[in-house]
Formats: structure tokens, C-alpha cells, sequence
């Protein structure tokens, strides 16, 4: 395959990914805010979240404002902020704002250095644990621990669970395409020899 094509057949193969925005700060307070599709859950105790960091082969203010500072957000994209979160790609320079460039809006909590995306639905602000390098192919894992989050709590159902459909949450497949989903159904926890059941997406102690 040439070049190009083969990237782009080789980013989506793995399917629908979500696309969030990872708010940092320097320690200049130059802000920075860059769309990612990487995000994983890596644990519920203590709660952590992970996500990929491409090579040093490109500029990384992204990364290099983590490790400068320890702590970050990670910003749902929704349906209304789609083309402003896809420009935060475009190859800014160190000392220009993405915030500034896409009309997105930097806001904080106090005592947190880094900016979360106020036109988001969902934020969730990070403590940086580690860095762990991939060598393979160069690239960084980035592993935080969730210090608060920040969202509509219409959407959090009476189980905990969170229903992003509700916030407009979008999911992306390869490099640009992204997508509104429309959720089938919530399954009961897996039991040898037992059929899963349904459950009701308002949460098992609602009425409704």
C-alpha cells in the first residue's frame, strides 16, 4: 500500500474509539489542549485512565506539560464542539493556545494547574502516576489517577453508571471521522450457566 492509505487502513481496524481532549498548562501557564482517541480504564481502585502519546518524532507539548506539572484533564467531545476539537490537532506553535485557536473555553478548579474545556459535557482531571515507554514503536502510555470529575449529574444513573448518550459523547474511527451512537442495551454481570438479563438504563432503584 502507499504510505498514506495504509495509515489510514491501519487506523481503523480497531474499530470506534473515543475522542476526548486533553486540557495541560506549562509551567509559564502557556495552555495547550490536543484531541486524542486513545483513552482506556485501567482500574475502578484506585481509579486510573490511560492513554497513548505518539513519538518524539513530532513536537509533544502535550506530554512535556504533564511531566512538567503532574496533573491534566481529559474533555468528552460531543456532537457540538466536533470541529473545534478535530482543529486542536492542527501543528500549533508551543507559545499559541489551542483553547484561543478553536474558540474553546479554559477554565479551572482552584488548586488545579491544569484547564478543562467548559464547553465539555464531562472533564475528568488527572494526577500524573507514570509514564511507561513503549519501544517498540516509540510511543509513551500515559497513566493517570482521577482526582474529580466534572459533569451533569441528570446523566449519572442510580447505579453509577453514566449515560454518555445523554451528554452527546461521539466516538471517532481512524484519523477523522466520528460518529453519534445509539446504545442497544445494558447487560447484567456475566454468570456461568445463567442467561444475562436486561437492565433498565435509568439504573436498577429508579421508578421509571
Amino acid at each position: 500500500m502507499k504510505n498514506e492509505h495504509r495509515v489510514k487502513f491501519i487506523n481503523s481496524l480497531s474499530g470506534f474509539k473515543s475522542a476526548n481532549l486533553v486540557g495541560t498548562s506549562s509551567r509559564r501557564n502557556d495552555d495547550n489542549l490536543a484531541i486524542i482517541s486513545s483513552v482506556i480504564h485501567l482500574g475502578a481502585n484506585p481509579p486510573l485512565i490511560g492513554f497513548i502519546m505518539r513519538p518524539h518524532s513530532v513536537d509533544r507539548h502535550t506530554l512535556e506539560n504533564i511531566e512538567e506539572t503532574g496533573v491534566y484533564t481529559i474533555n468528552h467531545v460531543h456532537s457540538g464542539i466536533v470541529k473545534a476539537a478535530h482543529q486542536t490537532s492542527a501543528r500549533y506553535h508551543r507559545e499559541q493556545s489551542e483553547f484561543e485557536q478553536t474558540g474553546l473555553t479554559a477554565e479551572r478548579f482552584d488548586g488545579f494547574h491544569a484547564p478543562y474545556v467548559a464547553e465539555s459535557k464531562l472533564s475528568i482531571g488527572l494526577k500524573l502516576v507514570e509514564v511507561a515507554s513503549i519501544t517498540h514503536n516509540g510511543t509513551e502510555f500515559v497513566i493517570g489517577e482521577i482526582q474529580w470529575v466534572r459533569t451533569d449529574e441528570a446523566a449519572v444513573q442510580n447505579d453509577g453508571f453514566i449515560d454518555l448518550e445523554a451528554l452527546g459523547t461521539v466516538a471517532v474511527s481512524g484519523l477523522d471521522r466520528y460518529h453519534t451512537t445509539k446504545g442497544l442495551c445494558r447487560l447484567s454481570y456475566a454468570k456461568p450457566d445463567k442467561e444475562p438479563t436486561e437492565i433498565p438504563l435509568a439504573g436498577p432503584d429508579s421508578d421509571d
